[in-house]
């Protein structure tokens, strides 16, 4: 049974979730203070840092765009000058930001968080409702003493971030938040912790540790219309090379905020799986609503008839993990049943080059032979040369297989269109267009498979049944 502290965590005094650091990339903690019951009148901020006192600053009006940071008095004839370090403040739509970056970095981030935060108001179907807050930090010595809050100092100091927030409630309902980032100026953290702070502000939580760092670590990556998976490479690397934690250790309750990157990394490993694959996407939304608010919900009420699938493809995606895999495209097809084919009989299916293992609707039986009779050709790319699955030249563009029996697969292998291929044991068909699992989203083109029993067999079948008496 999973059971995630979600009551346990509403009821608590205090509250943290973090970010651990890694060599790579800063860590994130975020710390909320949550007031249970609320009373009217009675909200306190805590954890808020002073602007930076004593600091040049350029203001300027709530934008779509980051403001311009050009002294007004500059000759606009005139190359411009080297802009000094200094803590600025720059301001978009949704993001009030106080940072010592460059103009042009600081304007890069602004840009960046902006489309994120568009990206998961968007997902979570939940428009951000008040200006998200950040202190973001290139070099400490350039901040005045006193200008950041000694919790947000004390996490930078250490190569970190922090959000330091307030919840306020009304029974279970969450009717104010305060919140505010101090961050390392790295290129994933500011994007991560702002993840905390949107879910703060608008939900009033950020849900069980799984779901919560799991998501902030996919809101550092998240592009507009890529599905992919673009992760930071020691974060790959760690993923390919270890042994895969089991779901149950990834979503047990009792977990605390930052553990370790490594469990951050297999947290964001089963978000990205979810959120993005088509058999438990439709799900993973109305499931990341309840955890986010006071509605019940968890993990085994919504997918416990689904366990076995959910930790086959979980084991699937880990073991074919991929920068530039589509978790959407190779989604597995539990819904088409095998059959077996008997005399002449045959069965047919389309594969798309693009996707990964498809149902081709064979159930196989160990030691027959079967042939294979494709027709049309597919693309490696949209402009790339058409090729014909039975083409003898390498094996990428080739039609490969793999069986699949009782959640286990055999080790793929490739038909040779012009032989036949020979069942090594029973089970179900699958077919794809041999090519790496991180390069399908730009092949191009579906090739129909009929596939029935090889003639020697069927003359075999013939004689036994005439031979019975």
């Amino acid at each position: 049974m999973h059971r995630f502290p979600l009551q346990q965590y509403l009821k608590s005094t205090h509250g943290a979730c973090s970010r651990p650091a890694r060599s790579f990339s800063a860590a994130v903690l975020i710390m909320t203070t949550l007031l249970w019951p609320f009373a009217m009148g009675g909200h306190e901020a805590h954890g808020q840092g002073a602007k930076p006192s004593g600091a040049a600053k350029d203001e300027g009006t709530k934008t779509s765009k980051p403001v311009s940071t050009k002294p007004a008095e500059r000759d606009k004839k005139r190359p411009a000058a080297p802009v000094p370090p200094a803590v600025r403040d720059y301001s978009s739509r949704n993001f009030l930001m106080h940072t010592d970056l460059p103009p042009d970095e600081a304007k890069d981030l602004l840009t960046r968080l902006e489309t994120m935060l568009g990206l998961i108001s968007k997902y979570w179907g939940k428009p951000n409702r008040t200006t998200i807050e950040m202190y973001v930090v290139k070099d400490l010595a350039i901040w005045p003493p006193g200008s950041i809050e000694p919790r947000g100092l004390a996490s930078i100091e250490g190569g970190a971030g922090v959000t330091l927030g307030q919840t306020a409630f009304l029974g279970t309902e969450a009717v104010d938040a305060k919140a505010i980032v101090y961050s390392v100026a790295d290129r994933g953290t500011p994007q991560h912790e702002a993840v905390h702070a949107y879910c703060l502000l608008n939900f009033g939580r950020t849900g069980p540790i799984w779901y919560s760092e799991g998501m902030a670590e996919m809101g550092q990556y998240w592009k507009d219309k890529d599905f992919s998976v673009s992760i930071h490479p020691v974060v790959f690397d760690y993923l390919k090379s270890s042994p895969p934690k089991s779901l149950d250790e990834i979503i047990a309750p009792g977990q605390t905020t930052g553990d370790s990157w490594q469990n951050y990394a297999w947290r964001w490993a089963l978000c990205h799986l979810l959120a993005n694959n088509t058999n438990y996407a439709a799900r993973f939304r109305p499931l990341g609503l309840s955890l986010l608010s006071s509605k019940p919900g968890s993990f085994e009420l919504t997918y416990g008839p689904a366990a076995k699938e959910i930790n086959f493809e979980y084991q699937f995606f880990l073991k074919h993990l991929e920068q530039g895999f589509r978790a959407d495209l190779c989604s597995w097809d539990w819904n088409t049943k095998a059959v077996t084919v008997k005399g002449t009989a045959s069965v047919q299916s389309k594969i798309d080059a693009k996707k990964g293992w498809q149902a081709s609707r064979l159930l196989a039986k160990e030691g027959e032979t079967y042939q294979f009779t494709p027709t049309g050709t597919w693309k490696l790319t949209a402009e790339g040369e058409a090729i014909s699955p039975a083409s003898t030249e390498g094996e990428t563009g080739r039609l490969a297989g793999v069986l699949f029996n009782d959640y286990e697969l055999s080790e793929p292998f490739v038909i040779d269109i012009a032989q036949g291929w020979t069942a090594p044991s029973d089970g179900a068909l699958y077919l794809r267009c041999q090519e790496g699992w991180g390069a399908l989203q730009d092949n191009t083109g579906t090739v129909t498979v009929k596939i029935k029993r090889a003639a020697e067999n069927s003359r075999e079948s013939g004689i036994k049944e005439a031979s019975k008496p």
